[in-house]
């Protein structure tokens, strides 16, 4: 969701249009590779982990994703990719974070 999310807010930006199957073909790539990465990591197990889970899904969403986006021929110019991996990185760690401390908040309570 949260790669969709990155994907409609950049369409917004640059003012490419609202419509599912654009929305679609942009966030595609990034999905694909995040869910290559995300089954690799034993998400049952890794759901809150930041590192190395959370880092190793975040790179080879990034990397996956602009490589994916390439062959489907898009482009990927050196701003894209800066701000594809900064983006990438508040919503994929920055979720893994939040689910760490509300885990950790409920631990708290049940102690």
């Amino acid at each position: 969701m949260l790669i969709v999310v990155f994907a409609a807010q950049g369409r917004k930006t640059h003012e490419s249009g609202t419509d599912l199957g654009g929305l679609l073909f942009t966030a595609l790539p990034f999905l694909l590779a995040w869910a290559i990465a995300t089954a690799l990591t034993r998400p049952h197990r890794t759901w809150a982990q930041i590192w190395p889970a959370g880092v190793v899904v975040w790179l080879v969403t990034v990397a996956g994703g602009l490589a994916l986006r390439v062959a489907f021929g898009g482009t990927a110019a050196l701003a894209f990719q800066w701000v594809t991996a900064g983006a990438l990185a508040v919503l994929l760690l920055g979720r893994r974070a939040v689910t760490a401390l509300i885990l950790r908040s409920r631990r708290r309570r049940r102690s």
